[in-house]
């Protein structure tokens, strides 16, 4: 299920994908993307897990993280936004990034590209092992 809070799209964008046309001839601007290096993490979690998501909490410490899951071992509902559809070369499926409404209500003025770092991942996330966590690099959505 998807949900959005007024104004907000559903977003399919990637890693440099271009903006999508809407109805009125506008383009609607890219939400999210990743680096090259999570691109490459992401085709070997997808080797090991299979399809994968993304979700962004708005919780405190390690909450606002982005964290990666097996596709269907977090349920999304009403209170979260699909940003956008990761398309990542080598990686058959599309992976959906959610956040939390509350979070896209503080983030939703700007790009978000999923990187990573050294260190250890939080959570659940798949990464976690691997020595490398997903951070998530933000800039201001420009017109």
């Amino acid at each position: 299920m998807e949900a959005r809070p007024q104004g907000a799209p559903a977003g399919r964008s990637g890693d440099g994908a271009p903006a999508r046309p809407v109805a009125d001839g506008r383009t609607e601007p890219e939400r999210v993307a990743v680096t090259p290096a999570a691109a490459e993490l992401l085709r070997m979690l997808t080797g090991k897990h299979g399809p994968l998501m993304f979700h962004q909490s708005g919780g405190c410490c390690d909450g606002s993280s982005p964290m990666c899951y097996e596709r269907g071992e977090f349920r999304t509902g009403d209170s979260d936004v699909l940003l956008g559809e990761l398309r990542i070369d080598g990686v058959p499926d599309p992976v959906p990034f959610w956040m939390s409404a509350a979070q896209f209500a503080y983030w939703s003025h700007t790009h978000l590209t999923v990187d990573t770092v050294p260190g250890r991942g939080s959570g659940f996330s798949l990464e976690a092992p691997e020595g490398v966590r997903f951070l998530i690099r933000s800039r201001l959505l420009e017109d």
